[in-house]
């Protein structure tokens, strides 16, 4: 029971985070300047980076362990969802992130404006994998005897 509820706990945790930033905190961001928008994202990236990813390696960790407990799929499906956030941020998301971290907000314009505007869409894969993970999680906390 201790880690099924620990796993959903994270879970959600995470997808409110993943959702906050996806649907408030960077389309807000969106409406500054070149300069100052890549500034704040720079920052807030450094900020969420160790956040979401403890997060997801946690919450998929402890859904891992809830499945092994339960043998109930829900767990397993949720676990792979939350722990995909991983290779789909060091593969896809992260050469983008590089990028953007790599300018400065003297050299901000039309070319990071695109980077962030990618960024906020791949970032919303990261929303529904957490959202996902942690509805299958909710399903198999209610399977669970």
């Amino acid at each position: 029971m201790v880690p099924s509820l620990v796993a959903l706990v994270i879970a959600v945790l995470f997808a409110g985070a993943a959702l906050y930033i996806s649907i408030v905190e960077h389309p807000a961001r969106m409406s500054l300047e070149d300069a100052p928008l890549l500034a704040q994202w720079q920052l807030s990236y450094k900020r969420a980076l160790p956040i979401q990813a403890g997060l997801a390696m946690l919450g998929g960790a402890a859904g891992l362990l809830a499945w092994y407990g339960s043998r109930e799929w829900q767990w397993m499906a949720g676990s792979l969802l939350l722990l995909a956030n991983w290779p789909f941020t060091m593969l896809v998301i992260m050469p983008v992130n590089k990028r953007l971290m790599a300018m400065t907000p003297q050299e901000a314009g039309a070319r990071s404006r695109d980077l962030l505007r990618r960024w906020g869409n791949l970032h919303g894969v990261r929303s529904v994998l957490g959202s996902a993970a942690s509805l299958l999680f909710a399903c198999g906390f209610l399977a669970t005897p």
